[in-house]
């Protein structure tokens, strides 16, 4: 009884020394996951608030580089190659760091995520700067207590990166070339099937011992559209050799087997050969 007694105690003082009361953190985090176009951007930040304080020229000193938000530094996440301000940002994850001033900000995407924060002046490399621009600093009339950065004013063809706090605004604008894929994705659909789409449709026919006719067609098709290929040949050889038309099954075989050679390839011609030497008994 003594035993369990004691062991109660134990695990309550256990207990007790273990708990932790969870409290509501100072610079919350949020992460924002926006649609731009075509692309999706990603924001990572943690958010502090004014509390009272002087925010810009005080507690964000004018001139030094800030982490854009508090705790680690902000990361952004674009999902395809796109402009800042007109400068091409190719797709990945950058910190956004900033350099406030009072009437223009240097805004940096900046390519070594590594850092907690800013990076130090000896650890700063200017060759991981991928992209630097210069916007103005616009005014805003009520307070913003709590820093946010927002991907706002959606377009086809892009939007605004905003960073806000106190009775500041930063925009940057980012573009999308949407308008270069959506007309590539028209001409491509409307074009068609692709050569290699062809290949497979005659392909499994082929295999499946399904209508030759119509994989003949498709195999046509395929080479049409991407030129003679010696492993396309060795296909359309086989579904005429299945149609019973040997001789030009065997044209075709012995086509593939030039371009395979020509090509390096030896294991199509030992293919191709005893294939021939099969449909030649049969012609």
């Amino acid at each position: 009884m003594k035993k369990l007694f004691f062991l109660t105690v134990l695990l309550a003082a256990f207990t007790v020394a273990n708990a932790q009361i969870k409290t509501p953190a100072p610079s919350p985090g949020c992460k924002i996951s926006q649609d731009v176009g075509l692309i999706k951007v990603d924001l990572d930040y943690s958010r502090p608030s004014a509390k009272g304080r002087k925010v810009f020229g005080e507690l964000v000193p004018f001139g030094e580089m800030w982490r854009t938000g508090a705790n680690s530094s902000t990361k952004i996440t674009v999902s395809d190659d796109t402009k800042v301000a007109g400068m091409p940002l190719p797709k990945g994850t950058y910190a956004l760091y900033t350099i406030p001033e009072e009437k223009e900000w240097t805004v940096i995407f900046y390519k070594n995520t590594t850092f907690g924060g800013v990076p130090s002046p000896t650890d700063f490399k200017e060759e991981d700067v991928q992209v630097r621009v210069v916007v103005p600093s616009l005014p805003v009339r009520d307070l913003v207590e709590t820093f946010t950065l927002n991907i706002n004013n959606l377009r086809n063809a892009g939007a605004d990166l905003e960073i806000i706090w106190e009775y500041t605004k930063v925009v940057v604008p980012i573009a999308t070339d949407t308008d270069g894929k959506v007309l590539k994705a028209i001409e491509t659909t409307m074009a068609g099937p692709a050569a290699g789409d062809f290949n497979a449709a005659a392909r499994y026919y082929y295999e499946e011992k399904k209508d030759m006719a119509q994989a003949l067609v498709w195999v046509d098709k395929a080479l049409e559209k991407g030129g003679e290929k010696f492993w396309i040949l060795r296909l359309k050889a086989n579904i005429l050799a299945e149609l019973g038309r040997y001789k030009d099954a065997i044209m075709v075989a012995e086509k593939s087997t030039e371009l395979a050679r020509k090509d390096g390839n030896e294991d199509y011609p030992r293919m191709n050969d005893k294939s021939i030497a099969e449909w030649s008994k049969k012609k």
